[in-house]
């Protein structure tokens, strides 16, 4: 009898430490590089969340341990991790992305091993689309997609502002290249060409060449769709050749690396934004706090705020996922995701049924608002966004203005 009770103990044991294993998400993004500041305050967004889920006992009674790489704004690092955090580590889910490159080549390893990735920063339209014709598919986001955003930018150029002469410039990358194409589709709805395309490279100082085509083309206003090392580089070159227009781009004009490498340069920037560092709601209000005491950032502003509010809102999703699911396994996670039954309260929204079978998107057109560059951080464009910003902006699968997003192989 007594050898029954120890080996009754000794199971039950084994399965409380079982019970109480970690449950590791894995987190990829750039923390060092001209991607950076994304993925670092992705990052820290993402470490808040899980700190205050944990400290509140965690998910199914166990503790999340996040399993971070720095994928160095690199596709083939990018697939390396991947293939760590699903092989060695075993992650029930992975976090992050930030370049549209990366996470078009390594996703694909999340997709095969039945895994969910939660795209809290890469907008190129393509990201969920990439899985679409299998039966299922494992790739979510939390992001305003570049269908959203291309014709914001548009809208605020030629509606507006009245533009009629507008060019675009746009890196040579994965995310610089779709978001080009997004672009000169928003402008075709409006009956208007762009008057210069030009493509700029990585790491490239000296935009003159591009610059002078856009001017000489009689250019009113820049369209960008660029990181911020190179999208200050274009202000930089505005300033040097005396010739200054709006530049309009999509939401990475409000990187810290935009604002402080291009200076007085920059100011007046705008952009999609589905978060500004205002504290507009008690969560928003909440979370700025808890950020700025957490990791004392430079000037109380956080590098890239809308990559912290989604990173952060990200875990939530997955957190309240894996709740629903009761498990960690990968095909019951994404088919809660597919019908979260309990709103989720965000930074960014409250994410009331964010997803469905055929819908992984969770941020419609309805939800950002654009941002402008002022006195060195980002601030509403518009007062009345400002004023009604206490108001959550909630999905709406009805809102017009994005892209119709064709189906791709």
């Amino acid at each position: 009898m007594k050898q029954l009770w120890t080996a009754v103990a000794t199971a039950a044991m084994a399965w409380g430490a079982q019970a109480a294993e970690p449950i590791k998400i894995g987190v990829s993004g750039p923390f060092t590089g001209g991607s950076s500041s994304m993925g670092v305050s992705m990052r820290d967004g993402v470490r808040l969340a899980a700190d205050e889920i944990n400290k509140a006992g965690g998910v199914l009674g166990r503790q999340i341990q996040l399993v971070e790489r720095d994928d160095e704004a690199k596709n083939e690092r990018g697939v390396q991790i991947a293939q760590e955090l699903i092989n060695k580590e075993k992650v029930a889910a992975t976090v992050g992305y930030i370049n549209t490159g990366v996470a078009l080549a390594s996703q694909r390893f999340y997709q095969d091993a039945k895994i969910p990735v939660m795209n809290n920063v890469a907008t190129g339209s393509i990201v969920t689309k990439q899985f679409e014709a299998q039966p299922d598919n494992y790739i979510f986001r939390n992001a305003a997609h570049d269908s959203i955003q291309a014709p914001m930018i548009v809208e605020e150029a030629i509606a507006k502002r009245g533009f009629k002469k507008v060019a675009i410039l746009a890196d040579s990358t994965n995310y610089g290249q779709l978001g080009r194409a997004d672009l000169e589709a928003a402008l075709k709805l409006k009956g208007i060409a762009p008057v210069a395309v030009e493509k700029f490279n990585i790491k490239d100082v000296d935009m003159t060449a591009q610059l002078l085509k856009a001017k000489e083309a009689g250019a009113e206003a820049i369209l960008t769709y660029g990181i911020g090392p190179e999208l200050a580089q274009i202000a930089n070159g505005m300033t040097k050749l005396g010739w200054k227009v709006p530049m309009i781009g999509s939401w990475t004009l409000s990187m810290a690396n935009y604002i402080d490498n291009a200076g007085p340069g920059g100011e007046g920037a705008r952009m999609p934004q589905t978060f500004i560092q205002e504290p507009t709601t008690p969560k928003r209000q909440s979370f700025i706090i808890n950020y700025l005491k957490t990791f004392n950032p430079k000037n109380s502003r956080i590098e890239s705020p809308v990559s912290a509010a989604q990173g952060y809102d990200s875990i939530y999703l997955l957190a309240a996922a894996i709740k629903q699911a009761g498990v960690t396994d990968g095909p019951k996670i994404k088919a809660a995701l597919e019908d979260l039954k309990t709103p989720v309260d965000g930074v960014v929204t409250t994410y009331n049924k964010p997803f469905s079978k055929t819908d992984h998107e969770a941020i419609t057109a309805n939800i950002p608002v654009m941002g402008e560059v002022k006195g060195q951080r980002v601030v509403y464009a518009y007062q009345e966004d400002f004023k009604k910003a206490s108001d959550v902006r909630v999905k709406d699968v009805n809102a017009k203005g994005a892209l119709e997003q064709k189906k791709r192989q």
